[in-house]
C-alpha cells in the first residue's frame, strides 16, 4: 500500500458517485452528522459513537452506507477517536490535501460520496504504520453477529 500521507491528493471522479444537494443531506443526517460528514467538522475527542467499541464488525459511511473500515484493523490510539491502520479496501477512501489549521494534513473522505471521515497520519502501528483517525459521527457500525 502506498503512503497516503505522501499522496499528491489528486481526486479522481468515481463513476456513479453519490451526489445530493445540501438540503437532501441535511434531511438524511442528524445536525451533528451533517456538520462532520458534509462540512468537514470534527467531533470532540471521547464523545463520538464507537470510539471505544471493541466488537467485530464493519464501519460504514453514515452518508451512503459504503464499507470503510473493518473492526479487525481498529486499535486504541489513545486519541479518543476511532482509529484504524487500514481501510477495508484501498478504493474505499480517497485523500485530499487539507490546508486548514496552518498546516497541511491528509483528509480522508468516502470514495463513494465524498463524506468527510477524518485524517490519516504516519504514526500508526504495523503492518501499515498509518493511523486513520476517523470521526465516529461519520460512520455507522454494523456489528458482526456471532
Amino acid at each position: 500500500m502506498s503512503d497516503p500521507t505522501r499522496a499528491l491528493w489528486t481526486k479522481t471522479k468515481k463513476a456513479n458517485k453519490v451526489e445530493k444537494s445540501e438540503a437532501e443531506w441535511q434531511a438524511q443526517l442528524t445536525p451533528e452528522q451533517f456538520h462532520v460528514a458534509r462540512k468537514a467538522g470534527t467531533e470532540r475527542a471521547f464523545t463520538g459513537p464507537n470510539w471505544d467499541e471493541k466488537a467485530a464488525g464493519v464501519y460504514n459511511c453514515v452518508c451512503c452506507g459504503q464499507a470503510l473500515f473493518d473492526a479487525d484493523t481498529k486499535y486504541d490510539s489513545g486519541t479518543g477517536w476511532p482509529s484504524f491502520y487500514a481501510p477495508v479496501a484501498e478504493d474505499a477512501v480517497e485523500y485530499v490535501a487539507d490546508k486548514s489549521l496552518f498546516s497541511t494534513r491528509t483528509e480522508v473522505v468516502c470514495s463513494n460520496c465524498d463524506g468527510h471521515l477524518g485524517h490519516v497520519f504516519p504514526d500508526g502501528p504495523a503492518p501499515t504504520g498509518l493511523r486513520y483517525c476517523m470521526n465516529g459521527l461519520a460512520m455507522d457500525f454494523d456489528r458482526k453477529e456471532d
